[in-house]
């Protein structure tokens, strides 16, 4: 049974990352295949990188987790380090040197993770690096490139313009691209990716339990009609930008409908009668919130597949989203199962179409469900997964 690798900064249970989640439901169906391994941190908290997890090796539903410590915090200055330089990009000033320090400082600094990948790169038919932006990629993807597969999980955002990138998206043997929109900015961004092969394909969904809204209602005493918001609940998911929309909306078109967050917050979330923050819940708890959702919302600009969308899609619930975000606008243009704003206004137009269009409300449930049956099948999904695995462990000539 051929050895891989999953690469990504954070792993486990505890963590509910996008990237995160998505790698660690690519890695256990994977491990019905081959004989699968995570390499990661022992951070669980992004923002701060702190090591948390005790055990060097662990096993997480039949896959070897190697977790490696964080040599040093993110550091303090980043911000202001980050700011600075995102501005002298917008100069068309760039610095190889100046983006080194900004990895290290951005974190999580791992260099015993990079060892690892050095010095055991001959374990394994394949790495699988699961986002761009951090520095286990940059630093690793480089130490196995004849041997990696990227996934970029990338969208437009001024990190993508750093020169490290020009280099770095020359040096997979092959992509994984989870939306054909995340291939086209790729391809255009790095035209000399061009020759690179590349497999298109976003990630099944699962619901591992019957959603039961009525039981939700109940444990939360949330009575009236909501929409709910799920995942990170901070300033990059544009999340001040969604309270003050909920909260404009709630002044001039008044009624009880609540917003509802599921959610780590890392950003200040205003004391309002009708935002209701119930921070981590348990996963069968979100599905089931999500089921006796009006609509889910997601307010970011910056998003590659958004796994929240598709498990509200699959649920029949239908999504309000940031037209901004290309990912996300095309997901309701293709399924015809969801709306999208681009100010205040069209916000607020697109809920109180919700309220007030019933039979239009319930075909927009019906085609959410259709789409995500026809284009995020899992069966398909690994399928395609395999085929790229075999070609860059050298069975397979072409993807």
């Amino acid at each position: 049974m051929k050895r891989i690798a999953l690469v990504n900064q954070r792993y486990g249970l505890e963590v509910n990352g996008g990237s995160e989640y998505y790698t660690r439901m690519i890695a256990e169906r994977l491990a019905n295949t081959y004989e699968v391994e995570v390499l990661t941190t022992k951070a669980v908290d992004y923002t701060t990188w702190k090591n948390w997890y005790a055990r060097d090796v662990e096993t997480i539903h039949g896959v070897t987790v190697r977790r490696f410590p964080v040599e040093h915090l993110r550091a303090r200055d980043f911000n202001a380090y980050n700011a600075a330089y995102l501005q002298e990009t917008a100069q068309g000033k760039r610095s190889v040197v100046k983006e080194r320090v900004w990895f290290e400082k951005q974190g999580p600094y791992s260099p015993a993770c990079i060892q690892y990948i050095r010095r055991h790169k001959d374990d394994y038919a394949a790495f699988i690096f699961v986002t761009y932006l951090y520095y286990l990629t940059v630093a690793g993807l480089p130490e196995v490139a004849e041997k990696s597969i990227l996934i970029p999980t990338a969208h437009e955002e001024p990190y993508l313009h750093f020169l490290t990138y020009e280099k770095l998206f020359i040096k997979p043997r092959a992509f994984i691209f989870l939306t054909d929109e995340e291939r086209k900015l790729v391809r255009r961004q790095f035209p000399k990716s061009e020759p690179i092969p590349c497999a298109v394909m976003g990630t099944g969904v699962d619901i591992p339990c019957i959603p039961d809204a009525d039981r939700f209602r109940r444990q939360y005493k949330i009575n009236d009609p909501y929409l709910i918001y799920v995942g990170r609940i901070d300033e990059g998911k544009d999340c001040p930008m969604l309270f003050r929309y909920f909260m404009e909306y709630k002044k001039r078109c008044g009624g009880n409908l609540k917003l509802v967050l599921m959610g780590k917050a890392v950003c200040r979330i205003p004391n309002h009668p009708d935002i209701i923050s119930l921070g981590f819940v348990p996963e069968e708890d979100k599905f089931h919130g999500i089921s006796g959702a009006k609509a889910l919302v997601l307010p970011s600009k910056f998003e590659s597949l958004s796994i929240s969308v598709l498990e509200a899609m699959s649920l029949s619930v239908p999504v309000i989203v940031n037209g901004a975000c290309a990912v996300l606008k095309e997901h309701c243009l293709k399924s015809n199962g969801g709306l999208y704003y681009q100010n205040y206004f069209e916000f607020e137009g697109a809920v109180q179409y919700l309220f007030h269009h019933p039979v239009e409300y319930m075909q927009l449930c019906t085609n959410a469900r259709a789409y995500i049956t026809k284009y995020y099948d899992w069966n398909v999904i690994m399928e395609k997964f395999k085929a790229v695995i075999e070609s860059v462990s050298g069975n397979e000539k072409g993807i």
